[in-house]
């Protein structure tokens, strides 16, 4: 019995290599580009990873200011070191 994809796949076979082309690529995005579901589902994955690192003591809090302070800092560093 064919199935549902074995129908598509010979359909897809009878296109000019062209259209084949754009197909794949077509298919091709859709694996790379998560959907949004899938982005919210790793966002909400990544802040349960990072909020049971603050309560398991792995990491600690520190104030936004600082964080940014030194990041800038970091970036000041860096650019300096590229212009030379």
């Amino acid at each position: 019995m064919t199935t549902k994809l074995d129908a598509v796949e010979a359909q897809a076979m009878k296109l000019d290599s062209r259209s084949r082309a754009r197909l794949a690529r077509r298919l091709i995005q859709s694996l790379d580009d998560p959907s949004g579901a899938e982005i919210e589902r790793a966002w909400a994955e990544e802040a349960e990873r990072r909020v049971a690192e603050l309560r398991d003591g792995i990491v600690a809090e520190r104030p936004a200011a600082e964080v940014l302070k030194r990041v800038r800092r970091e970036i000041s560093r860096k650019r300096s070191r590229s212009i030379r």
